[in-house]
């Protein structure tokens, strides 16, 4: 063979040499083709699964916003982005949020129901268009509206706490108890019953020290409105010793009344949630107790359902999370708390 001939032999040899090698160095062990960087593979951010959309029912409630960076944070460790909304209260706005992600084409939406029976013909049009939709903390009832899954608190057994801790407060002398009410949500609807049910049972085997629910007032779960709700019911029954508000919020409006007329020490206030406002309340003496509930478990395990829904997998389709009771003593050695100065009741402010 002459010299030019094993010259393009050797020339040949080597492209073909070359090229298998540079195909080996661009694929990863996963199969995807790129650029090597030198970074060790579970440092390189998750492949992209898709939008979930989050209606809060409203995010000026510190619950809410909890959940929602929860639900963020358990997202973007597996590969989905969120797009968070507020719905402030209003099932219109939460409508116009479900067509907006029915349009966006999210892979699958969670909603806290402004409203649980109103929303449903908004879900049942993304039920229309294939999109999955959850609930996370408050139910939907509507008819013929599919949920996929729901992740919540067992608010009839917190309820039930709470009815436990105002006998536990009120002793053997028992008194007239108000409850501050938010019935458009399905979930402080149980609650309000699980509360009856304990107090019913109560009253049931004794004559003396009876516990008397004079009145149950709408306080839309809110501030201001415990405090006008609370305010209205000192003036028309001036003998209450009990106040069950049905979330944080209303609780501490009612206190706010109860300062204004003089009557923290001889009307006790039962909340429910334990957000951290509830928990340093507890602290400093405004509320005796609250059933809390564990909104970053609700956030995560409403991806983690979403997930498997998607790859087939089974789930608990409807996950009640049990609330515990909260008292001082718990306030007191929480971890959550101790950075927060005590603050004297008598001394504290509206917001």
């Amino acid at each position: 063979m002459n010299r030019p001939g094993c010259l393009m032999w050797f020339f040949l040899l080597s492209g073909l040499l070359t090229y298998a090698v540079g195909c080996s160095k661009s694929t990863t062990p996963s199969g995807h083709s790129g650029v090597e960087t030198g970074a060790p593979a579970e440092t390189l951010a998750p492949e992209s699964r898709g939008t979930i959309g989050f209606s809060a029912l409203e995010l000026k409630n510190p619950f809410f916003k909890i959940i929602a960076d929860s639900m963020t944070q358990e997202a973007e460790k597996n590969g989905f982005t969120v797009v968070v909304n507020d719905a402030a209260r209003d099932v219109s706005e939460q409508s116009k949020h479900i067509d907006a992600y029915i349009a966006q084409g999210v892979t699958a939406i969670v909603l806290n129901p402004a409203d649980r029976l109103a929303i449903g013909p908004a879900i049942r049009k993304a039920n229309d268009a294939g999109i999955p939709v959850f609930t996370c903390d408050l139910q939907c009832t509507a008819e013929d509206a599919r949920i996929a899954g729901h992740i919540g608190t067992d608010n009839f057994q917190g309820g039930k706490l709470a009815g436990d801790a105002m006998i536990e407060a009120l002793g053997e002398d028992g008194g007239q108890v108000l409850i501050l009410h938010f019935k458009q949500a399905n979930s402080c609807v149980l609650r309000v019953q699980g509360f009856r049910e304990v107090i019913e049972a109560h009253n049931a085997d004794r004559e003396n020290g009876k516990i008397e629910i004079v009145a149950e007032l709408e306080g839309g779960g809110l501030q201001d409105e415990g405090f006008r709700a609370t305010s209205d019911a000192l003036q028309a029954h001036p003998d209450l010793k009990g106040i069950f508000a049905i979330n944080d919020p209303s609780a501490l409006g009612a206190w706010t009344a109860l300062r204004q007329a003089n009557k923290t020490d001889t009307i006790t206030i039962v909340g429910f949630d334990g957000q951290l406002e509830g928990k340093q309340a507890i602290r400093d003496g405004k509320i005796y107790a609250d059933p809390i509930q564990f909104p970053r478990k609700m956030g995560a395990v409403s991806v983690q359902n979403i997930i498997k829904y998607l790859d087939g997998e089974e789930f608990e389709q409807v996950e009640l999370i049990p609330t515990e009771l909260y008292r001082k003593a718990d306030a007191e050695t929480d971890p959550e708390l101790s950075g927060a100065a005590s603050e004297p009741a008598a001394e504290a402010t509206a917001e």
